[in-house]
Parts: structure tokens; sequence; C-alpha cells
């Protein structure tokens, strides 16, 4: 309710009535006030729609001057054609700098984490929660699109001090969230910023129907974890054969790895014949170990279960295979 009074805020300094937007949104005036009180995602995305456009400001008041509808989509437009996510996040940055002097963006990279910051340039007064939270909140989402991959973040850090309904924000971040800090920012793996940008310009026209879905509900499906498996599997083939060994490996419970796997629509199992496939091809093909060497080399205990696995992902013996690769 504390975003919605600063939305009404922005309606007091440009003197527009918000009647006809808390209709829209079917929240009634009486709680706007009322200690505690909340309204649902959808009521905070169609309230949120409707006062950019009365207000013609995808700020809601935040800066130094409005930012007309559009401005966001044209952000995202501008950064859709991107190799990785990094040079679309840094895009983003840049071009948002261009629109404001009020805040301003930066992605940097050190030791394996990226750290996406806002930096105040000048006091953002009675908005400046609202201002910080939904920047953030904003990028994130749109880096999560692009990708189309949840980031899970390592951590929140913000300057102000904790509001009353500072639990709210594990909703809005997850990770550890501190307040009171010295820099609002964002941190995560950098290994998403490798992901590849996986929208088009058709995508981007349909995410603009509901792009505020962006900012208030978290992405789900997270692509790193797949890149990841492959990678640990590919690594320590001996020491992933049990998931239990694997999820350690990734400080996960199995019973997370196993459910972020199937929300990305793949498996454990499949990824282990995957890597265990492709891996045993390159030994067959580049080296002429024992075929028991092999089987233990790609995971396997016995040269047996080797030589069946085998046959069920190529069609031919290990043998067959090796013979016909050097024919």
């Amino acid at each position: 309710m504390a975003f919605l009074n600063a939305m009404l805020l922005a309606y007091a300094r440009r003197g527009i009535n918000p009647q006809a937007m808390l209709h829209h949104a079917q929240i009634a005036p009486a709680i706007l006030k009322k200690p505690g009180s909340r309204v649902t995602a959808l009521q905070f995305e169609l309230a949120s729609g409707l006062a950019m456009r009365e207000l013609d400001d995808e700020a809601l008041g935040w800066f130094e001057r409005p930012l007309p509808w559009g401005s966001y989509g044209m952000l995202v437009r501008a950064s859709l054609t991107a190799p990785t996510l990094e040079v679309a996040l840094k895009r983003w940055c840049r071009h948002h700098n261009l629109l404001t002097h009020s805040i301003q963006l930066q992605l940097t990279v050190q030791e394996g984490l990226a750290t996406l910051e806002l930096v105040e340039l000048r006091d953002l007064g009675e908005v400046r929660e609202f201002c910080i939270v939904s920047v953030l909140r904003n990028a994130l989402g749109v880096a999560c699109w692009l990708s189309d991959s949840r980031i899970g973040l390592t951590g929140t850090t913000l300057r102000y001090a904790a509001p009353p309904h500072h639990r709210s924000y594990r909703v809005l971040f997850d990770g550890p969230c501190r307040f009171n800090a010295k820099s609002n920012r964002l941190q995560f793996d950098a290994g998403y910023l490798a992901l590849p940008v996986r929208r088009d310009e058709a995508a981007l026209q349909r995410m603009l129907e509901r792009a505020l879905l962006l900012t208030v509900r978290p992405y789900r499906r997270d692509r790193l974890l797949v890149e990841k498996v492959r990678q640990t599997l590919s690594q320590y083939p001996r020491e992933t054969r049990r998931a239990e060994d694997l999820a350690d490996r990734l400080n996960l419970s199995v019973r997370t790895l196993h459910r972020q796997l199937k929300e990305e629509g793949s498996s454990l199992q499949q990824l282990k014949d995957t890597v265990r496939r492709d891996l045993s091809m390159r030994l067959l093909n580049r080296s002429q170990r024992p075929l028991k060497q092999i089987a233990s080399a790609v995971g396997f205990k016995s040269e047996k279960s080797f030589i069946r696995a085998f046959k069920g992902w190529i069609g031919k013996s290990p043998d067959e295979y090796r013979n016909d690769g050097s024919s």
C-alpha cells in the first residue's frame, strides 16, 4: 500500500483525480490509509498501467521530468538485438541514464559476481523507496525476460532504513536483503550475463501488452541452472553419479534441483545422458582407452551398464562406433 500511496502523490502533484484509476483496479479508497492493508499483484498492475497513461509518465513522478508512455518499451527495444544479456543490460543502463538526471544505473562484474547499482543523483523525497524498488525490479524483470530465465539474486542492498513493510521485500527480491547500506544494488551470479538474448520483435509486442508483469511478478524459469548442471556433470562425472552429490555441489536440495529442472523443461536423467554420451563419443574417437576406463571416466560403475546405455543413445555398441570412426 505504501507504493500505491506514492503513486497517489504523483496524482496530487499533477492535480489529477485518481478516482478512475482506483475504480479500474477495484481498490476501495477506505483501505488507502488503513495500517497493514495490501493490494493484489493484479490490482497493482492495473493501477500502475492506468496511472502511467493518465499521468503520461511511466516513472510515476519519480524523476525531474515525466517519462512519456512508451519510454521503457523503447529501452527494451534498444536492448533486443544484443547478443548476450551482459550487452543488453549495459545498453539498458546507458540508455536509461539518458532519460533522467535523478538517478544513474551501472552494471559491473567482479570475481564472478554481477552488480546492478542505482546511484541517487538528487534527493528523491517521498517517492524515494517507490522509485528505487521499481527501477531495480524493472531492470531485473527485463533481464529475466530478455534471457528467458529467472535470475536468482545473491543479495540486495538498499541505502534507506527498513520500512514498516520490510517483510514484503522477500517477494520483491529473493536472497538476503540489507537496509541502511552504502549503495542500492542487486547482485547475482555473473554466469547469467553470458546467456543469449532469446527475444525478437514479435515477442516484444506480446510482452508490451502486459509489461508490468515483469516488475510485479517474479520470473520462475532458471536457464543458468541447466548450464551449471551440464558443467558440473562434465567436470565431475564420477563424483556426481548420485543426485545427492550433484545437488550438494550446486548448494541445492535434491528436491529443489529436480523441481527447477522440471520447470525448465528438462530432467537430471536427460542431462546426464547428454553429457555422458558426448563425453564417451569424444573419448572413443580420440583415444584407444579400454571400454572399462571410458565407462568409469564418464560416470558408469560398470562396463556392461555403459555399453547398454551407449547402444541406447547411438544405436551402436561402443566398439562398433569406434570402428566406424576409424574406417
